[in-house]
């Protein structure tokens, strides 16, 4: 396993830069990238710095993957730089890491935010050693709330400015959640609030043990195409002792295709080697269908029991903690991905640190 990392914490009034290493929306609804921008300028106080990505279609992204893996490494190599912060996710950032490289980012660490496809850059960065955060993404958990959620604020500035990661403290649930989507392209959305429904909390499934260990992991599609290239995994031995983190994305994969990909990992004796999973809340509904609460609370619990069953034929000794604040719902907690966490199913905690 690399000698981890936590990039240097910022200050308020720092200058982050704005990437987008997957595809990029903000050419299609400018409205909400600015919204976001203005959040981060307002809210945490931090000065957004537009590099050329972040202002590129996404069909020209596609194209030319060099230049989105270039933004990223001049983000992190300009010492005026504190943080990195992502437009939005995509589907095939995995193109730019072989344009990546390595040493820039290892002798540079710098705090990286970004959820869903940006687990490619997070898996990058993890086999160098250096801790980024799951979520901060500037087009979903910065925009579009109405206001930001309190819950997400609080976590989020931990992750800009807390030097130790242990200032996350005991997680707790977020009182209410949503994943209602709002639609884009009506700018009189950026001040409606998405619908909030009670949140039941955590799910704990599997061993009781306590478990503690660095995470890896994120978005289930994005790590599934990460295993089918095999090209940019950490050696499995690095595995050994950490705690997966697992997410479903706006692509509401099916019980069979969790499943599918959990055997896959299982199969090549991945899943036996974590000592714990966190898994954060499935998303249930999509941008042009709600099925309704009682079809997206069933649909949650198949979820559950798909990856419990699977994590439990593979790795009977490891708690599944499911229904975290990570990921494709709001609010949301940005995770650190290499970072420590204890899970302690007596206890019902998860804490970061280290």
């Amino acid at each position: 396993m690399p000698d981890f990392v936590v990039p240097p914490a910022l200050e308020r009034g720092d200058r982050v830069a704005v990437v987008a290493p997957g595809s990029n929306r903000a050419t299609d609804y400018p409205h909400v990238y600015e919204l976001g921008l203005q959040r981060l300028r307002e809210v945490f106080d931090l000065e957004p710095v537009e590099f050329p990505t972040a202002t590129k279609d996404s069909e020209y992204l596609y194209d030319h993957p060099e230049e989105r893996a270039r933004d990223v490494m001049d983000a992190f190599a300009d010492p005026e730089i504190r943080g990195v912060v992502t437009v939005i996710g995509g589907w095939e950032q995995i193109r730019i890491l072989t344009h990546l490289d390595p040493e820039v980012l290892r002798e540079n660490p710098t705090r990286f935010y970004g959820i869903s496809d940006n687990t490619n850059l997070a898996s990058y960065l993890w086999t160098l050693g250096v801790v980024s955060f799951y979520g901060g993404t500037v087009m979903t958990d910065l925009a579009m709330q109405g206001s930001m959620h309190e819950y997400t604020v609080e976590y989020l500035e931990t992750a800009f400015f807390a030097d130790d990661l242990s200032a996350f403290g005991d997680l707790r649930p977020a009182e209410q959640f949503t994943d209602e989507d709002l639609d884009w392209a009506d700018p009189e959305n950026l001040d409606r609030r998405r619908e909030l429904e009670p949140n039941p909390g955590w799910t704990w499934r599997g061993a009781d043990s306590r478990a503690s260990g660095r995470t890896w992991g994120g978005c289930l599609s994005t790590l599934d195409m990460q295993l089918r290239t095999d090209r940019y995994l950490p050696d499995a031995g690095d595995l050994d002792g950490t705690v997966l983190l697992l997410e479903t994305s706006e692509e509401l994969p099916d019980e069979l295709t969790v499943r599918q990909v959990l055997v896959g990992m299982g199969e090549r004796g991945l899943l036996e080697r974590f000592d714990a999973v966190l898994v954060g809340r499935a998303k249930a509904r999509s941008p042009v269908e709600d099925p309704g609460p009682s079809a997206r609370a069933a649909y949650r619990e198949r979820q559950r029991d798909a990856i419990a069953e699977v994590v439990g034929e593979y790795n009977p000794d490891a708690p599944v903690v499911l229904d975290l604040d990570f990921g494709h719902t709001a609010p949301v907690v940005p995770v650190p991905v290499g970072g420590r966490v204890t899970v302690d199913p007596a206890s019902e905690t998860v804490a970061f640190g280290g």
